[in-house]
Formats: structure tokens, sequence, C-alpha cells
């Protein structure tokens, strides 16, 4: 194993799991059966929160000044249409990892380095996604996913990190890497303390607009992430 990586924290949808706008897409069906106001540069800044909170922040500024009741009422209306949307999606249309991205995994396995995955959606969505991959418990090709319903708060915070490295027994954050292809999957490895916080630029954003964060570098595909790492943990 390598003395400097342990364990390195990859996004799903758009980072390892290929995304053609579909997250986005199904957003975007919630929202017009449930009369939700927003635009597309709105959801694309939130893409990698968590998913409820995407939709409590655009009820919130939609409804500012209505009472609790109302607004929570809307934010459940949203949420569970979004959730059949999303889950009928992944279960019907076919699933796909990114390029490069399965001899990226052999790669840590075989060098000991943990592999991790952590996601702006809820659990149940989740484990039908990586059950359409083959990527659940059985395969042993992954080591964890972190889903953003099992901790206090998702990303853009650090604590599917934390939770990720807790059950995957590494103490020392620096000695981990994320990577991802939003801003708050930047955010989410800078407020962890990675050794190095990464954007992946064949996903839901571009370089210039990933620019605009704090970063450690991009890479274009995990095939160029997979040649980084031969150079640091060889």
């Amino acid at each position: 194993m390598s003395n400097k990586i342990e364990m390195v924290v990859f996004d799903m949808a758009g980072t390892t799991v290929q995304d053609n706008n579909e997250v986005e897409k199904c957003f975007f069906e919630a929202v017009n059966n449930t009369g939700l106001k927003t635009t597309k540069a709105e959801i694309n800044a939130m893409m990698g929160w968590s998913k409820i909170k995407v939709f409590e922040t655009l009820w919130r500024k939609q409804l500012a000044g209505e009472p609790d009741e109302i607004i929570n009422q809307k934010i459940q209306q949203t949420f569970i249409v979004f959730k059949e949307v999303l889950e009928n999606h992944y279960k019907t249309n076919e699933v796909l990892p990114t390029i490069g991205t399965l001899k990226l995994f052999n790669y840590l396995k075989s060098h000991g380095i943990k592999i991790v995955l952590t996601t702006g959606f809820y659990r149940e969505v989740t484990n039908i996604i990586l059950d359409r991959l083959g990527w659940n418990n059985a395969s042993q090709l992954i080591d964890i996913s972190v889903a953003s319903d099992e901790v206090v708060s998702g990303r853009p915070d650090p604590f599917m990190i934390f939770k990720a490295m807790e059950l995957c027994g590494v103490s020392d954050v620096r000695k981990v890497i994320k990577i991802g292809d939003t801003p708050s999957d930047l955010s989410e490895g800078k407020n962890a303390g990675c050794l190095y916080s990464f954007g992946i630029t064949n996903g839901t954003h571009t370089r210039q607009e990933l620019e605009m964060y704090e970063n450690d570098g991009f890479f274009a595909d995990m095939v160029q992430f997979k040649w980084f790492l031969e150079t640091i943990c060889e």
C-alpha cells in the first residue's frame, strides 16, 4: 500500500457513473410537476448536494414568508415526485461506468487503497445504481458507499468523507484524495482537509465552471486520473 494515499473518495453520477444530464432532467420533471420555479443555472449550481436540501433551498426562496408547515409540505411533495422519477430512470435505463473507472478501481485495489463512493443521492437510489452496475457489496469492487441521508449534512460539508474514513479505518485525512465533477465535490474535499480535492471535467460541469472554486487540479477523465495516481503510488 502507498504510504501517502490510503483512500480515494469518488462522486457517483457524472464522475464514476455516466450522467448525460439525466439527473438534471429528473429534477426538472419533479419541479415542473409540483409548481416549483427554478432555472437550469440554479439546479446546476446545487448539483452534488443532498437532493432534499436542493428542494428546501428552492421552496424557501419561492415561498419566503410563508409558514414552515406549508413550505415543508411543498418540499416533501417535490421530493416524493423526484424520488419516483429518479428511481424509475435508474431501474429502466442503462447504467454504465465512466471511461477508465473500472481499470482505475482495479489499480487501486491492487495497491491496497480504499475505494469509497459518496453521493448526493439517498440510500435507496444509491443501491439501485450499485446493483445495476454490479458494484454492490457482493462484488467487493468498492469498499463502501456513503449516501447523503446517512450523515447529518451532505456536500459541501465533509461528513460523508469523515464517515467513510471511520468505516474504512483511515485516521489521517491527509492520506485521502477526493474527486468529483461538481463545485460541491471540490468544496467537500477542501472542507474535509483532504490531501487533494480534484475536479473531473467529463461530468456535469466544465473546467471553466469548476475553476471558480478552490481546487488542486483537474482531469479530463478517469484515465488521466489513473496516470496521476501511478506517479505518486508506485
